[in-house]
């Protein structure tokens, strides 16, 4: 346990940071798991991934990801949209 109360604050703050990085994280991957089973609706499949593709922007805005973990995402959502419609 810390004694310095500078780095009490530090924990404290620490712990409400992971907090919201781990509800974005996880309504992420819940978007991607749903987008995944839209293989048979392109039309469906298209606005959940246009909102997935905002929420890794905003992730990355908030710092919550890197940015070249958001647009390696983002380049997989393209490529499965675009086999989809060919479907």
């Amino acid at each position: 346990m810390p004694n310095i109360p500078s780095a009490v604050k530090r924990i404290r703050s620490d712990a409400k940071k992971r907090e919201k990085n781990q509800a974005v994280l996880s309504e992420l991957k819940t978007l991607n798991k749903k987008l995944a089973l839209l293989s048979q609706d392109p039309e469906k499949a298209k606005v959940l991934a246009e909102k997935l593709v905002s929420g890794y922007d905003r992730a990355v805005v908030r710092g919550v990801i890197p940015r070249g973990r958001a647009d390696r995402k983002k380049s997989r959502i393209a490529a499965f949209l675009t086999k989809v419609k060919k479907k």
